[in-house]
């Protein structure tokens, strides 16, 4: 058995599909209309670096799936990280974050000496983005 993919509850599919799409870099691999038997729509994406995949889950109402939507619901984040990069990239990343969407958390290149960001996604999911010293860094 091997793990395959991590998936999300949202309210509003198109617009966490811009988001992650956007703002992430994520592709869309697949898509699905399970709303015949009770089901939603879901779209899978993956990073095209990692391949790691996530599922985007939109439940109608009515729904067997479609409960009360409380942010999270257990998730506690999704990490993504930039690999050996400077500062300076974080800082860009974090920005376009934000301008596709995501919401200030308190944790941004300046709180974190320049490691970690998070923001919160469209529906309030921590996406926190990392990255690891450069070479000069390390002296």
């Amino acid at each position: 058995m091997r793990f395959e993919v991590v998936g999300l509850r949202v309210t509003r599919l198109a617009r966490s599909l811009r988001f992650y799409t956007r703002a992430l870099g994520l592709k869309v691999v697949r898509r699905g209309d399970t709303r015949s038997w009770g089901g939603g729509i879901w779209v899978l994406l993956e990073d095209p670096r990692s391949h790691r995949r996530v599922e985007l889950n939109w439940y109608p109402k009515g729904s067997r799936f479609g409960g009360p939507f409380r942010a999270g619901e257990a998730v506690d984040h999704l990490d993504f990280t930039l690999g050996v990069a400077p500062r300076a990239e974080l800082e860009r990343v974090y920005r376009r974050l934000l301008r596709a969407g995501g919401r200030p958390t308190g944790y941004e290149p300046s709180t974190t000496e320049g490691w970690m960001a998070s923001v919160l996604d469209p529906d309030g999911i921590w996406i926190t983005v990392g990255r690891k010293p450069t070479r000069h860094e390390r002296g």
